[in-house]
């Protein structure tokens, strides 16, 4: 199972410009890949920016948006952001898209939050379509670069319209950041849908989870603060779930490996740069 580590863009009031030093540091230390934590409506940086910032600062490693809120945005636009990361990147860049579930994130007028699965399902085809270098109706010229590759999609969402998603359009799935027994069903279903789609190979299988290191309680507090519109139950069972300190984040790492994750990414609960460090020193 390979490990990554999250870009802390979406810490509150993250000093921003931390982020191109995190993702050297995370290259250097021998990390598959970088992570990005996306919402609109919090005091962080977006995460499409920030994953732009880690592709100009390294030269190798991964590049995954997890997730990404897919429907937020006006799909001709995504589609030519992420191809831009991912030229700019040298083809390092998997977009993981989920719907979103907190409605004000929705700021884009006539892109609320309701019909969220059906329109990314169209969005799908907007993307793709870009990506081929097609013209959109209205448009004198193609969006993107001749010969832009097709950016590999993950998808989130514990329901069984998510799993069939990444069997019709999917490179694979990508979990929610819960424990490992909670994603271990959604493993399965995702695998199922794929088999019965007549997809060849496997899905690619990505976790998410939240860990600290050095101060393991201001961590889970910021944790909590970044949940907190979405009720307090979540924000309390999501924020108690973060691996805190060696042995457990270890623990971690061997209960998302042992429900056959391909990647775990490690999400930072804070944006002490030395954090890098301490991980890589528990799980590399």
């Amino acid at each position: 199972m390979k490990i990554g580590i999250g870009l802390p863009n979406q810490i509150r009031d993250v000093r921003a410009d931390v982020i191109p030093e995190w993702a050297r540091r995370a290259e250097d230390s021998g990390f598959s890949s970088l992570g990005s934590v996306g919402r609109i409506a919090y005091p962080g940086v977006m995460d499409t920016v920030a994953l732009a910032a880690a592709a100009g600062a390294t030269s190798s490693i991964g590049l995954i948006s997890n997730v990404l809120l897919g429907p937020v945005w006006p799909a001709h636009m995504l589609a030519k952001e992420a191809q831009s990361i991912d030229g700019v990147s040298g083809g390092r860049l998997t977009l993981g898209i989920g719907l979103g579930g907190r409605p004000d994130d929705f700021v884009v007028e006539g892109l609320g939050p309701r019909r969220t699965g059906k329109r990314l399902d169209r969005d799908i085809e907007t993307y793709k379509s870009v990506w081929r270098g097609e013209t959109p109706a209205g448009c004198d010229n193609p969006l993107v670069p001749k010969g832009s590759r097709e950016v590999p999609l993950l998808f989130g969402g514990m329901v069984q319209a998510s799993y069939d998603r990444v069997a019709r359009s999917g490179r694979g799935y990508i979990g929610a950041s819960v424990p490992a027994h909670m994603i271990a069903g959604s493993f399965d279903g995702v695998r199922t849908a794929w088999r019965q789609a007549g997809r060849e190979g496997t899905p690619y299988l990505v976790a998410i989870a939240y860990f600290a290191v050095a101060d393991v309680e201001g961590g889970r507090a910021n944790v909590h603060d970044y949940y907190a519109t979405a009720g307090a139950e979540t924000a309390g069972f999501i924020s108690s779930a973060v691996s805190g300190g060696a042995e457990s984040i270890k623990r971690t790492v061997s209960e998302f490996e042992a429900i056959g994750a391909d990647e775990l990414i490690l999400n930072p609960t804070s944006d002490d740069i030395d954090e890098i460090l301490r991980v890589a020193d528990v799980v590399l």
